[in-house]
């Protein structure tokens, strides 16, 4: 009978670790070295937290700055071939903005693509 019960504790503990796990993982930081537009708001050179809720077509990401949201944009989550070692924005500069067109963070093997696909130079994402 207290095998039964540890068996049964454990299996709720892993669980739990398991929901943990996956929302923690909708988050990583993002480092911009340079004033950027995203979702036609422009955000300052710093750091932020990118959050994200929703899959494939329908990724809804928030910039936030401490606990206040500056941004939020609709992206499409695609796979990646291999995961990136540092977090990184790709930044389009081809209408003369510095717009944020793509999001990869370190050891996830998922981008987040925002807006149309060309991509004119990478801004150095790392922290």
């Amino acid at each position: 009978m207290r095998l039964k019960s540890f068996v049964k504790t454990v299996a709720f503990g892993l669980t739990l670790l398991a929901a943990i796990g996956a929302f923690a993982s909708n988050k990583g930081n993002l480092h911009v070295n340079e004033a950027v537009v995203v979702g036609g708001q422009t955000l300052p050179a710093g750091d932020y937290k990118v959050e994200w809720q929703g899959s494939g077509s329908n990724v809804e990401l928030s910039f936030m700055q401490g606990k206040k949201e500056i941004a939020k944009v609709t992206a499409k989550e695609e796979e990646l071939g291999q995961s990136p070692s540092y977090d990184q924005a790709v930044i389009n500069h081809s209408n003369g903005q510095a717009a944020v067109s793509e999001i990869r963070f370190a050891g996830k093997k998922t981008a987040f693509t925002i807006g149309g696909s060309e991509h004119a130079s990478m801004g150095d994402a790392s922290k």
